[in-house]
Formats: structure tokens, sequence, C-alpha cells
């Protein structure tokens, strides 16, 4: 039992060895490519293993699993070889204290209910654009700016509100970020780094099951186990209704929610993009779509919706910043 027990906890640090060994060339690392074609993508196992100044056994079975109390030096070595730094650094130290049983896993999400502080909050920020998004992506909240900043997002149930679904299966979600490519591997970096040692999490698993299915581009980037936990970055916008800008944003964590962070959108006064991003709140009353989507939990008692002049929030949806690593940005 013991030993099912190690499997079991090292499983993921295997596959994140794996993915992470596929990232790196020979001649990266000083590796001679070798003659012919070389089954491996990246690194073979006995080229880490020696890099790392550990046996290809050893390696071998902490791969598969089967080894569960890498020390700190072992893991420090692994991440030298595999060129790691910041988040996919702390991310391999992280999954070896899980794998030894030195942590348990991370906690469960909390629901998906948002304080009446942060709905405040979000309304208070106004005319920036800005909205709530759970641990993994989904949309919870967000102010009539922010709700327009992500057009057709609200066309679909409240539940498949997520960021990352809408990048990579609306249409508009494909068009709407300049360039698309480095968004989209920014946002599966971030998912991969919030996933981290809870990658079992059913919320997690149906929605990444589903982006497998439906998106290719979706499965090559979570093969790569690239990680990246963005805090804010800038994004460039092909917007239907504004046209281009360009704006910076703030990702804030909110304490006591298992996750939830709140996005807030700005661009520097006096600017086109000012001027564009500020036509998102333009208007005496807040538009048809909105109003129904102004309370992210249905409540048996709720309070009716109130226009721009009131104060009260709507929800949303939140994307991530760029980082020293390997991915793009979301």
């Amino acid at each position: 039992m013991a030993a099912a027990s190690a499997d079991t906890r090292g499983t993921e640090l295997g596959r994140y060895l794996k993915a992470r060994r596929a990232q790196v060339r020979p001649e990266e690392v000083g590796l001679p490519a070798g003659a012919g074609v070389r089954r491996t993508p990246g690194l073979r196992r006995e080229e880490l293993a020696a890099l790392a100044g550990v046996s290809v056994d050893y390696y071998i079975r902490l791969e598969r699993g089967r080894e569960a109390n890498p020390s700190p030096a072992v893991v420090d070595a692994l991440g030298r070889a595999l060129r790691l730094r910041g988040d996919g650094y702390e991310r391999l130290h992280e999954l070896a204290e899980l794998a030894a049983g030195r942590v348990s896993e991370l906690p469960a999400c909390s629901d998906h209910t948002v304080r009446e502080s942060v709905l405040r909050m979000l309304e208070s920020v106004r005319p920036l654009p800005a909205y709530v998004v759970s641990r993994y992506n989904r949309v919870l909240a967000a102010n009539p700016p922010g709700r327009r900043l992500l057009p057709g997002l609200w066309d679909w149930p409240e539940d498949q509100r997520n960021l990352t679904r809408y990048l990579f299966l609306h249409p508009v979600g494909r068009t709407i970020y300049d360039p698309w490519e480095e968004n989209v591997a920014l946002s599966v970096a971030h998912l991969r780094a919030v996933a981290g040692a809870d990658p079992d999490d059913p919320e997690l698993t149906a929605l990444v099951g589903e982006l497998v299915l439906k998106s290719p581009e979706f499965a090559r980037l979570w093969e790569r186990y690239d990680v990246c936990e963005r805090g804010g970055g800038q994004k460039t916008f092909q917007h239907p209704r504004t046209g281009p800008m360009t704006l910076t944003y703030e990702v804030m964590r909110l304490a006591r929610t298992g996750g939830q962070r709140m996005v807030v959108y700005q661009a520097a006064p006096g600017t086109p993009d000012e001027e564009a991003m500020l036509s998102l709140d333009a208007g005496d009353a807040v538009d048809t779509a909105d109003a129904a989507d102004v309370r992210p939990v249905p409540e048996p008692v709720q309070e009716p919706v109130l226009v721009p002049s009131g104060r009260r929030p709507q929800p949303a949806v939140a994307p991530c910043p760029a980082c020293a690593q390997t991915p793009a940005h979301v």
C-alpha cells in the first residue's frame, strides 16, 4: 500500500518532469544533438539524469511516480538541468513537496459567490473595466464596461463563462486579442499554474477535458506544461465596439475566496486608448444583455439591477499578463 500511495503522490511530479524534459533541446544544455532521429523531442531520460547528477534508474522511478521523496538538492539539480526559472522552478518544488507528503493538496475552490464588498468595488472603479474570476478563470462578476470588454461571453450560460473557454471556443474570443497565439499560450500557462497540486479538481478536469477535445491548439499547449502565474500586464484588443486599443491591467487576489481574482483595466490619460476604453462605459442605461447579468449568483431575494447612477456591480471575465518564461500572453 505504501508503494501505491507513493505512485499516486508522485504522478503529477512525473508528468511535469516529462513535459519539461521535452521542451529542452540537447544543444541548449551543451549536449550534442547526436546522429539519427531522436524519438524524444527534447532531452532523453539518461541525459537529464546525467545533467542532474542522479542515476538513470532513480530518475526513471521519479518520472514514473515510483520515487516519492526527492531531496531538495535533487530537486534543485533537476530544476537547473531543465532550465526552469520563476513560476516553473517554484512549481517543481511544490510538486516535489506534494510527492513527499510534506504538504497536503491545495484547498478546494470556494463556491462561486462574490462578496458584496467586492461587488461594490467593481462598481466603484468605473469607468475602468473590471471583473472577478474564479481560480480556474470562470467569470463570476463584472461592471458594465468589464462586460462590454468581452463581447459575446454573456451569450453563454452562467456556468460556461470561462475566459480560457472564451479564448479557444468563442468566435469573438479568437479574434479580439492581438496577437491571439501569444495570449492563449499565457492563458494556458496560467491555468497550469493555478491548477498546482490539485490537478484532479472536478471543475478543472471538466474544463480541460472539453478544451482538449474541441481545440487542438489547447491540447498542444496543455501538454507542454508551461507554467506562468500572472499578476498584471498589457493587452491589445481588436474590439468590435471600440476598434483597436491597448490597455494595461492589474490582477488582485481576493483573500479567503479559494482563488478568486479581480482584474482591472486602464489606459494612459489623454490617449486614444483611454478614449476607446471610456466608450465602453458610455450611455445612461445598462445594456439589456448587461442588465440580465448584474448578480453572479441567484438568491431567493434579490435586489433590482441598478443603472449606472446606482451603486451595484455586475458579472465578469478575466485574463492574465506576461512572465519571464517560455509562454506568451493571454
